[in-house]
C-alpha cells in the first residue's frame, strides 16, 4: 500500500490520471490504496432544502461518485430550537461510518471529497474521516466548478449498484476509530480559548461584527474571537491558494499559539470552520493542533445569557 499523500488537495488533472485505472488492473490490487479512489459528492447549499445537493448530483457528477448529504450523514439531526451543539451537530461515530461504508469507502483505499467548488462541505467531509481514522483522504481544489471547466467527464443519474470498475460501487468496511483523531471544543472550552489562544471566526466579516445575521437569533461573535472569513483562504477562481500564502495569513492571524494547543475555530453552525481547518493543514499546520468548536455561533447564540461582542474586536 503507498503511504497517504501529504498534501490534503487533489488537482483535477491528478484525479483525472487516478481515475483512469483500468478495471481490470482494479480487480488485480483489490484492497490495495494505489486502486482508484472513491469519490463522495457532498454538494449542498445554505438557504435551499436537504434536497438540493442531490439535485444536483443526478444533473451531473464526475463518474462514479456516490452521493453524500451534509445534513443527513456529515451531522446528527439539530435541536429544534436549536441548542447548544447548534444547527449541524457533528454526527454520531457508528452512524457516521455505516453511510461511509453504503458509499463505499474503505479504509485502505483512498478517498477524494469534493462539492460545488469553494470546499466547504467537502472539507467537513475530509474532517469527519479523518477524525474517525481514515488516513488518506483528500479535497478536489476548485471542486466540481473546476472538474467542469478542466473538460472532465460527466456522468448524470445514479451509479448502477455494484457496476464493475465504479469507485464506491460496492459496500466498504470504514469503521470510526476508537476516539476522535482531533480535539473538539463546547462553550466553554472555546470561551478559554477565545481568552489565553486564538479563537477564529470563520464567518464573513459582516456577520463577525454583527452587521447582519441571516440564520441566528443573535448577531455578534463570541468576545475576544478573531474575524478570518473563510473567502480569504481561496483564490478567486475558487481553488485554494498557495501554501505560502495560506501560511502567511495564519501567522497574522496568531501564529504564537499553533504549538501551544491554543487555537480552536468556529463558524455558524460547525461546516465551514472545517474549510478553516482544511487551509491551516494546507499550510502545513497540523489539523491535530486546531481544535473545532462544534456548536460554533449557532449554539453559542441559543443562549441568551452567553455574552456577544459586536465590531471589529
Amino acid at each position: 500500500m503507498r503511504e497517504p499523500e501529504t498534501s490534503p488537495l487533489i488537482s483535477t488533472d491528478q484525479l483525472a490520471a487516478d481515475l483512469a485505472v483500468d478495471p481490470a488492473e482494479q480487480a488485480d490490487h483489490a484492497g490495495h490504496a494505489d486502486q482508484a479512489p472513491i469519490v463522495l459528492d457532498i454538494r449542498w447549499k445554505l438557504g435551499e432544502p436537504s434536497e438540493y445537493g442531490h439535485g444536483e448530483y443526478l444533473k451531473g457528477h464526475i463518474p462514479g461518485a456516490r452521493y453524500i448529504s451534509l445534513d443527513q450523514d456529515l451531522a446528527e439531526y439539530p435541536d429544534s430550537p436549536v441548542g447548544a451543539r447548534g444547527r449541524h451537530p457533528l454526527p454520531d461515530p457508528e452512524r457516521f461510518a455505516a453511510a461511509m461504508r453504503r458509499a463505499g469507502v474503505r479504509t485502505d483505499r483512498p478517498v477524494v471529497v469534493y462539492d460545488g467548488g469553494d470546499s466547504t462541505q467537502a472539507a467537513r467531509a475530509w474532517w469527519l474521516l479523518r477524525h474517525h481514522g481514515h488516513p488518506d483522504v483528500r479535497v478536489l481544489d476548485g471542486g466540481f466548478a473546476a472538474w467542469s471547466a478542466a473538460g472532465g467527464p460527466v456522468e448524470q443519474g445514479e451509479p448502477p449498484a455494484g457496476a464493475a470498475g465504479v469507485a464506491g460501487a460496492a459496500e466498504g468496511d470504514f469503521a470510526p476509530a476508537e476516539r476522535g483523531v482531533f480535539a473538539v471544543l463546547d462553550h466553554d472550552g472555546a470561551a478559554a480559548v477565545a481568552a489565553s489562544g486564538t479563537l477564529l471566526d470563520a464567518r464573513a466579516g459582516a456577520r463577525y461584527r454583527g452587521e447582519t445575521e441571516p440564520v441566528d437569533p443573535a448577531a455578534g461573535h463570541v468576545p475576544g474571537a478573531v474575524s478570518a472569513p473563510t473567502t480569504e483562504n481561496l483564490d478567486p477562481d475558487g481553488r485554494f491558494r498557495s501554501a505560502v500564502a495560506l501560511k502567511e495569513r495564519f501567522d497574522r492571524l496568531g501564529s504564537q499559539a499553533w504549538d501551544a494547543d491554543g487555537v480552536a475555530v468556529y463558524c455558524g453552525s460547525g461546516v465551514t470552520a472545517t474549510h478553516e481547518i482544511l487551509a491551516m493543514a494546507v499550510a502545513g499546520i497540523s489539523p491535530e493542533s486546531v481544535a473545532l468548536y462544534e456548536g460554533s455561533w449557532s449554539g453559542w447564540a441559543s443562549d441568551p445569557s452567553r455574552p456577544v461582542a459586536t465590531g471589529d474586536a
